[in-house]
């Protein structure tokens, strides 16, 4: 019995471990939307069968060149990100010792490669197939966006030891962050060094996995569509979607010389270029769980109104209908897909079923547009492809057929198990979605005071280890979760709280960012 609590306290440990990863993640993750989008835009006004006007033609042309050097240095940006998000204290100046690192690490990389004369040949004048990159002017091994994640970690652990140590006398300048990058100094040469040898094998392994998940045909779809929505509420979802979407697992192609990893970046470089193939390459199988946020979500809502008491229909269409809205149009879904999580777990897994099951029949049809979040990207990245690129209108068709399988299955078992969905809760019972009369009323606290409410309900200033956001929940460790008052969270617009070990998630939707930052100016903690 004791074993098995030490074993349960390892297991947690390594969950919080991963969560924390998971979150500091967000960092850079934040704005791939946006960058993506405005690459998006670019090729939109750079299309000869849209765009006519040369003028028009050369600002897209100015724009893409602008934000695709972003995409080809997500090492460098998930560097700078993830130690920004894993640092305790002084961000900014981990954030600055991971660029220098970064800059190191290829300085050091480089010039090892070429004293042991091995510094590949170009063929035919580009160096695709050799293992090696030119990053920043340095021809090193080519580690894509994963030199960016081991960097980042790697700072913020050594600047989370050290960087609060103050050296004494003369030596006092050198102390804080300086001394970081002094200790980081021998471990990032022996880390360029290493990888020298080692990351060519790892290269390998990682062609060998994606053969692997080519192989696995749907049964591997399921099982990564299932884990990326299953796994949302534990915020480990990113280890799922990131590595198909951002590196050389999902897929690689070869494009003007330059190797493009992952399926974002690969929808991309179709946009600028649609005569790469006929068919939109094969990483987009990985790409499609955006088609539940248009479609199946709305059939889930549909079922709750049906199956709502007459007399609370009214009640429930009000709250329903904003939280959809956002769905459909932005991709924003925690405030209807938290509603049955948090009454019914069941719905859960039947959801995260439902979503993998349709990614499925997208790769058996060959269906391979951009599964953006929501219809605003959907149509940004999609309609301007031609529809025999990307076979979207079959897209749209399965998506009709998920909403009335979503609906059918959630107002069966609805009734079947009795649920307490939003309108068939008892009288005494205070279980909903807040209604939007209080949304505005909360947003129209003053901002100290909401932001002291919101420290109220979370047990006060003393209970707060840490505060941080993703896109739709605050997310805090706590010392004492018996502190935390739901009632009084609710009061400040909060439409619900998900307890798990000492980290409470509030979700409170888009303005979480601005909410999180009111938070911090409020106890001294801004930065």
């Amino acid at each position: 019995m004791k074993g098995d609590n030490v074993m349960s306290k390892k297991s947690s440990k390594w969950v919080k471990s991963l969560q924390t990863f998971s979150k500091a993640m967000m960092s850079p993750v934040l704005f791939l939307p946006v960058i993506g989008l405005v690459l998006a835009f670019s090729s939109i006004l750079t299309n000869p069968s849209l765009i006519s006007n040369n003028s028009i033609a050369n600002i897209g042309q100015l724009i893409g060149d602008t934000f695709w050097p972003l995409f080809g240095n997500l090492g460098l940006i998930f560097a700078v990100g993830l130690a920004y998000g894993l640092a305790k204290y002084n961000k900014s100046e981990a954030a600055m010792v991971a660029l220098m690192s970064y800059i190191m690490f290829l300085g050091a990389n480089s010039s090892f490669l070429s004293l042991i004369d091995s510094v590949a040949e170009p063929i035919e004048g580009q160096l695709v197939g050799t293992g090696q990159a030119v990053v920043l002017g340095f021809q090193v091994v080519d580690m894509g966006i994963f030199l960016g994640i081991l960097l980042g970690g790697m700072v913020a652990y050594i600047h989370n030891r050290f960087v609060l140590t103050e050296l004494k006398g003369v030596l006092s300048v050198y102390g804080g962050a300086k001394l970081v990058l002094i200790i980081l100094t021998p471990i990032i040469i022996i880390f360029a060094i290493v990888c020298a040898y080692v990351w060519p094998l790892v290269a390998n392994g990682i062609e060998s996995l994606t053969g692997i998940m080519k192989s696995s045909g749907a049964g591997g779809i399921f099982v990564y569509g299932f884990f990326e929505k299953f796994l949302i509420p534990t915020g480990l979802h990113h280890f799922v979607w990131s590595p198909f979407q951002l590196t050389s697992i999902g897929g690689t192609i070869i494009e003007n010389g330059q190797t493009i990893s992952g399926s974002q970046p690969i929808f991309l470089a179709y946009m600028r270029n649609p005569n790469i193939s006929e068919l939109m390459h094969e990483s987009l199988r990985f790409s499609q769980q955006g088609m539940v946020t248009i479609f199946g979500l709305p059939g889930a809502a549909l079922a709750f109104y049906k199956t709502a008491s007459p007399a609370k229909r009214s009640q429930v269409k009000a709250l329903l209908i904003p939280a959809i809205t956002t769905s459909i149009l932005v991709g924003i879904t925690e405030p209807i897909e938290f509603t049955f999580l948090f009454l019914s777990p069941l719905l859960w897994v039947v959801h995260a079923v439902l979503t993998a099951l349709s990614q499925v029949v997208c790769y058996l049809l060959d269906v391979r547009p951009w599964g953006a979040s929501g219809l605003i990207e959907f149509i940004i990245y999609n309609i301007p492809l031609p529809a025999s690129l990307t076979r979207w209108p079959l897209y749209v068709a399965i998506g009709v057929v998920q909403f009335f399988v979503y609906f059918f299955i959630f107002k069966y078992l609805i009734l079947k198990l009795n649920l307490k969905t939003p309108g068939r809760e008892d009288d005494h019972e205070n279980v909903h979605l807040y209604s939007k009369e209080e949304y505005k009323k909360a947003q129209s606290t003053q901002i100290d005071d909401q932001s002291a409410l919101i420290v109220e309900g979370l047990g006060g200033i003393a209970n707060i280890i840490s505060i941080n956001n993703c896109y739709t929940r605050l997310r805090v460790e706590v010392y004492d979760m018996e502190l935390i008052d739901e009632t009084i969270l609710s009061q400040t617009g909060s439409k619900g709280i998900i307890r798990k070990g000492n980290e409470a998630q509030v979700v409170y939707g888009l303005t979480v960012g601005s909410i999180k930052s009111k938070i911090d100016k409020f106890i001294g903690k801004s930065e």
